[in-house]
């Protein structure tokens, strides 16, 4: 069993103290260029929850992802989509699954929560790191190398994507262009050399997002049913 160096709690974003905030916003900042104050918490504010992470000891957070629950009606249908925003973990701690444990469990709580209801998770990948992600731990996702997006996964994505970021998503090539004015990750904090390029997943998602090291983000499109974990999703979930 993995021992975990972090302890994770999900948080409202009203229950957070002022300290808190100056510690998440400095986290940030250690790791992306671009960080801006009321960018950061203008992000919070429009956020319901937060996955904090805690270094076990010193109780320091060490890592967060907010998030929020996005309604929409597609093809007449109300639509929900579990939007993740500003996401990081200390260098210190990568491997830790603290983070995917509990944001498993957000995502089976909104399942069983409304389970009439389509969800997805609408994710905007800035590094391979999060794209990474979604192989490892889900059947289906979209875009990927090996497979066309479904029409109405893709209707999903398009109208997410729009209402989320109308003047900066390109439908057409499926990402959020910032022209260099949003945050992005610092210079050997997920760097791409020839090596990660092997992966299949990695170099697609290079390919796909060329300018990624500028702040450009590929809009992803996840359906959140608890068949789509695959074994590992479901190890993380079920971790105690």
């Amino acid at each position: 069993m993995f021992n975990s160096k972090l302890t994770g709690s999900i948080v409202p974003v009203s229950a957070i103290t002022v300290s808190d905030r100056d510690k998440m916003f400095d986290l940030m900042n250690k790791n992306y260029d671009g960080m801006k104050r009321e960018n950061f918490d203008r992000d919070l504010s429009e956020k319901s929850d937060v996955i904090i992470l805690r270094e076990n000891e010193q109780r320091t957070i060490q890592g967060f992802s907010t998030l929020a629950v996005l309604e929409e009606m597609v093809k007449g249908i109300k639509t929900r989509a579990l939007f993740s925003g500003d996401t990081i973990i200390n260098k210190d701690y990568w491997g830790d699954t603290e983070l995917e444990s509990h944001w498993g469990k957000y995502a089976f709580s909104l399942i069983d929560k409304n389970p009439g209801v389509p969800l997805f998770w609408f994710l905007m990948s800035k590094g391979y790191k999060t794209y990474r992600f979604l192989p490892v731990f889900f059947n289906e996702f979209y875009p990927r190398y090996d497979k066309f997006t479904p029409p109405y996964e893709q209707e999903v994505l398009d109208t997410f994507a729009r209402k989320k970021f109308p003047a900066n998503y390109d439908s057409k090539t499926g990402l959020i262009i910032f022209n260099g004015y949003k945050d992005r990750l610092k210079q050997g904090i997920a760097d791409v050399d020839q090596s990660r390029m092997k992966n299949p997943h990695i170099n697609y998602f290079v390919q796909k997002n060329p300018h990624w090291a500028r702040g450009d983000e590929l809009a992803c499109i996840i359906p959140l049913t608890k068949d789509n974990f695959n074994s590992m999703g479901r190890r993380m979930v079920e971790k105690k």
